[in-house]
């Protein structure tokens, strides 16, 4: 197999795990308490994390900057995830990933808050086909009241978009290792849900059964610690448009496990939705891309800009999908 085709093996496998999480998540909290399921994820992904970190020498293991990021990183990523797993709860596996993607149009959108110069109009109708979007994915069999868990996870995406833009800020320009910083993040997360053991969760999570075990290690391990090391792999090695390219099916993989695996099944309106929210996400992701990497002074119309070759993936750090 060539270099290439490794490594877009490897970035579509990472879209594939990320896709299957929100019905492992689902599975999860069908049988513990939301705060208690996220005590575990994060637990068991500090363990490895910190497992990697130590098991490696030469080097110093944090820094200050990797310190002063982490920490209020972590907090974010916490906040994320709180929403995200309430609201995968209470909805369909495939409608949570979709949803969920509407981070990649609303991460620029806060990106430019406070900012001279606007996107282009073609931004903002990509954004308006994604709104519409979510409007036919929670309409169901026909248009209701919306469901708290579709209300939920439109949260998770505005608050996920908001960490993202927080990732860049605190990273630009710092010598921060990705693998550090998921390590203070997970440790952060682990003490916020430490009191989810208070009472009786940890009976709880003790009398867990080795399927809610089983889901409970590949959200930590797979779903986390795995994808967010393996992306950070393959983006070093590839173009920014094909890592999002081949990270951005990702909302089609967690339709796939919804039907395939949870049983779900999609209404001709949902349906439509979900047709709209790739093509609506993809569209608006390209316009983005032009639009940033255009160079000064000219219009992506006219003078078409060079792809960086090594341009990071706009993607949160480890736990923040599923």
């Amino acid at each position: 197999m060539s270099d290439v085709r490794r490594t877009d093996a490897v970035l579509l496998l990472v879209a594939i795990v990320w896709g299957s999480s929100y019905l492992s998540a689902q599975t999860a909290t069908a049988a513990l308490p939301v705060l208690l399921v996220l005590f575990a994820r994060y637990a068991l992904s500090a363990l490895a994390c910190l497992g990697l970190v130590l098991s490696r020498r030469g080097s110093r293991r944090w820094t200050r900057d990797e310190l002063r990021a982490g920490v209020p990183l972590g907090l974010t990523q916490a906040a994320v995830l709180v929403v995200e797993t309430y609201g995968v709860a209470h909805t369909t596996a495939a409608n949570a990933g979709l949803i969920i993607s509407l981070t990649i149009v609303l991460t620029p959108l806060l990106d430019r808050a406070g900012r001279s110069g606007g996107l282009p109009p073609a931004f903002y109708a990509a954004t308006g086909v994604c709104v519409l979007a979510v409007a036919l994915l929670m309409s169901g069999n026909g248009f209701h009241a919306p469901r708290p868990g579709d209300l939920l996870m439109l949260g998770a995406a505005l608050v996920r978009a908001g960490h993202v833009v927080l990732v860049a800020r605190l990273t630009v320009g710092r010598a921060i290792r990705p693998l550090q910083l998921t390590t203070v993040q997970t440790l952060v997360g682990t003490a916020l849900f430490l009191p989810a053991l208070a009472g009786s969760g940890l009976p709880t999570l003790a009398r867990a059964d080795s399927e809610t075990w089983t889901q409970l290690v590949y959200l930590a391990l797979f779903c986390s610690v795995f994808a967010f090391l393996a992306q950070t792999w393959a983006v070093q090695r590839t173009s920014a448009s094909r890592a999002s390219l081949l990270l951005g099916t990702e909302p089609l993989w967690a339709v796939a496990a919804g039907i395939a695996l949870g049983g779900e099944h999609l209404a001709v309106l949902t349906a439509v939705g979900a047709a709209l929210m790739v093509t609506g996400t993809y569209w608006g992701q390209a316009v983005e891309r032009t639009h940033r990497t255009a160079p000064a002074g000219h219009t992506p119309d006219h003078h078409p800009a060079k792809e960086p070759a090594k341009e990071p993936v706009c993607r949160t750090t480890t736990l923040t999908s599923g």
